[in-house]
């Protein structure tokens, strides 16, 4: 199990070794902010009211995601305790940001606009979260939430507390409320 938080913690050296090696500073953008605070906690309220509705969808290819979570992450996931889903989501939160937008989005966005910048990046977010189609899709849906929400607030803390404290959210949810 320590595998998945040494994973996600490394994300954070991937996204700072390969931003030294190109010429980019991920963490540039991270400014500990009341405003990056409220930002980040209120974006996370519409991804956790839509949790509920979608797992509780009959639509086909989210019940087989559902199904996936269940025989995959449930088993994996089930044991640990609240204090480590916390530690795992906030690795989750500060690593991936940092990859994903701090470094692929706003090193892109110099050369090929903040536009397509945050497609892109949301699209290879989505395409490296894809349990299933259906995942791939939702997880890109969730790149474009939280690279807008880093060109709104313009501080990337904002969206990292905002990845953070949903999967911590999901984790939850799915592992422990669900029934």
């Amino acid at each position: 199990m320590v595998w998945l938080f040494l994973f996600e913690g490394s994300l954070a050296l991937l996204a700072i070794g390969l931003g030294w090696l190109f010429g980019i500073q991920p963490a540039a953008d991270v400014q500990l902010t009341w405003q990056a605070l409220a930002w980040g906690v209120a974006a996370t309220l519409p991804m956790a009211v839509m949790l509920p509705v979608l797992v509780r969808s009959s639509w086909p290819p989210l019940r087989q995601l559902i199904s996936q979570i269940d025989e995959v992450a449930k088993p994996l996931l089930s044991r640990l305790s609240l204090a480590e889903l916390a530690l795992l989501s906030i690795l989750a939160g500060l690593g991936e940001e940092l990859l994903f937008r701090g470094l692929l989005q706003g090193g892109l966005a110099g050369t090929i606009g903040h536009g397509w910048a945050l497609l892109v990046s949301s699209l290879v977010f989505g395409l490296c979260h894809a349990l299933t189609r259906t995942y791939a899709v939702l997880a890109t849906l969730i790149g474009l939430w939280l690279g807008g929400l880093w060109l709104l607030a313009g501080n990337l803390l904002a969206p990292m507390l905002t990845h953070a404290l949903y999967d911590f959210f999901a984790l939850v949810y799915l592992l422990r409320l669900r029934r």
